[in-house]
This record gives structure tokens, sequence and C-alpha cells, in this order.
């Protein structure tokens, strides 16, 4: 896969984005995660594989640099970005109420695959806002499984709708001289 320059430098300001939305939100312990708004906006304007890229990148970067706990979720990442892609190809980003939708389908995914990590890799305790919903399900008799389940697939699915909602939001006020130079994001709004 050829990247052109401008997917690339997309790419870059999209992990900036994400990084800087996911430390936010973990430094003030918000129940949601917000770091995906730039996966999300190159599978958008850009198509899936850059956008599963971007989600890739980010974690690894992320982990690097700051929070090592985020390499774990790389493979969610990358699931949302080429998600993204694939729903905005089918059309679902062309109105506020179909990215809502888009942002609640790729919720789903997100939390079979990231469930799993929390559970296995982290002991149900990642240090984010979820967590306290979490124990106190786990305090009142669910199991560890079905309480970071929930949990996440509730949080997933406000977090990804909101952030589906923002880069539709912004995408749908790019100017047209920028938009048209991506060539995915022209086709996928036809």
């Amino acid at each position: 896969m050829k990247l052109e320059t401008r997917t690339l430098i997309l790419i870059s300001v999209a992990v900036v984005i994400n990084i800087v939305g996911g430390q936010t939100v973990h430094l003030l312990k918000l129940p949601v995660y917000l770091d995906s708004i730039g996966t999300m906006l190159v599978g958008v304007l850009a198509g899936p594989l850059p956008g599963g890229v971007a989600g890739l990148l980010t974690n690894i970067i992320w982990a690097i640099i700051i929070n090592p706990i985020a390499a774990a979720f790389a493979p969610v990442a990358c699931v949302i970005g080429l998600l993204s892609g694939l729903l905005a190809r089918a059309g679902w980003f062309t109105t506020w109420w179909q990215a809502a939708i888009a942002g609640a389908i790729i919720a789903i995914p997100s939390t079979m695959i990231g469930v799993p990590i929390i559970v296995y890799l982290f002991g149900g305790v990642t240090g984010g806002g979820p967590d306290f919903a979490a124990a106190y399900m786990l305090a009142v008799g669910s199991s560890l499984l079905k309480s970071v389940g929930l949990t996440n697939l509730g949080v997933n699915v406000i977090d990804k709708v909101v952030t589906a909602l923002i880069v539709w939001n912004i995408t749908s006020r790019l100017p047209l001289r920028l938009t048209t130079k991506f060539g995915f994001f022209v086709h996928a709004k036809a």
C-alpha cells in the first residue's frame, strides 16, 4: 500500500489529535475515551487502510512516549480506523444521524476486541474512567468479564457516537478544495 503525502500528513495530525484527546480524558478520569477522533477522521477521508494505520501508529507512539498501556489496545484502534473507512465508503458519514449509527456500529467490535484485553491482560483495570463502574458491578455480584463487558459497551457506544458526530461535523465543514484531494472521501460522499 502506497500512501500519498497528504495522507501521511493527515495520519500524523490524527496521531496528535488522538493522543491529546485520549490523554486529556485519562488525566481528567472521564468515563469516555475520545482517543480515536483522528483515526476515524483518517478512515473517513482517506479510507480503511490509512485509518487502520492511523490507529496502530497512535497507540504505538502513545505507548512509547506517555502511556505503555496504549500499546495493548492497538488492535482496537486499527479496527476503528478500518471500520470508519468501510462505513464511510458505504455512505454512513453523509448525515449526522448516519454518522451516529456508524459510531454505534463501530462500538460493538471495539468492545468485543477491547474487553478481553482489559480482562485478561490487565485484570479488569486500566486506570480509566470506566473502571469505577466495572468495579461497582463486580462488587454487587457480576462476573469480571460481564462487569467489564457491559461497562465498556456502554462507554464505547457513547464514545464512538460522539466521536463519529465530531468527525461528521469536521468533514461536512471542510472546504471542497481540500476534500477533493482525498479521492476516497469524494467517492464515499457520492
